[in-house]
């Protein structure tokens, strides 16, 4: 597991949560190890209700140690500020690993509070169709149309071969163009619908066409 310390509390950022559950309950002990996540299938978000879970579990006495292992692609505001004093303050014998897929879905006082480890895979990134340098109407709208449906994920692996994309075509950017891109992925993991998110991002490098 990548040089873990299991006797610490701490955060783990990852690229499957899936698979990084499946090994931290391989190497941790069975009869004193909780996995507090959203069960509702494809909406992998951390609740208030998780977060209330969380805490009722910590304070269950226990002479021995026991691993609290908190999951969700996205942590809701308000979860994270109700665990602020249990994670600042455990209860004896008490460690919590939180998982995600991004850090910045954490709150600072969260990051704050725990070390954080990234344990991300590297991983191929696609080719991206289209021509970013000599975008145009045309074919922002065809591509567009293509994408009507896409998930998350897909949505986030393709921004990213987006900015691949800018990167190899040597595309000129300004500091708030770059950004956008930043907070394109922040905003879908914060559930805003991904084409418009799409539509957004390919309306700004329209724009920086234009503008030369």
């Amino acid at each position: 597991m990548q040089n873990i310390n299991i006797n610490l509390s701490q955060i783990l950022i990852v690229s499957s949560i899936n698979n990084i559950l499946d090994s931290l309950i391989q190497i941790l002990p069975k009869h004193n190890t909780r996995v507090v996540r959203n069960e509702i299938t494809d909406k992998d978000e951390f609740l208030l209700a998780q977060a209330n879970a969380t805490i009722k579990e910590a304070y269950i006495a226990t002479s021995d140690k026991k691993y609290i292992i908190l999951c969700g692609s996205t942590f809701r505001k308000e979860a994270q500020n109700s665990l602020l004093k249990v994670l600042e303050e455990p209860p004896k014998n008490i460690i919590f690993i939180i998982v995600t897929t991004s850090k910045s879905t954490l709150l600072p006082t969260i990051l704050s509070r725990m070390p954080h480890k990234f344990l991300k895979e590297k991983k191929q990134i696609e080719e991206l169709s289209l021509n970013l340098k000599n975008i145009d109407l045309k074919d922002t709208y065809n591509f567009l149309k293509e994408k009507q449906k896409i998930s998350k994920t897909e949505a986030k692996t393709l921004i990213e071969s987006m900015i691949y994309k800018v990167n190899t075509q040597k595309i000129k950017l300004t500091t708030k163009e770059l950004d956008s891109f930043s907070v394109a992925i922040k905003l879908i993991e914060l559930n805003s619908k991904p084409i418009n998110i799409l539509t957004t991002l390919l309306l700004t490098l329209m724009h920086r066409k234009n503008r030369h």
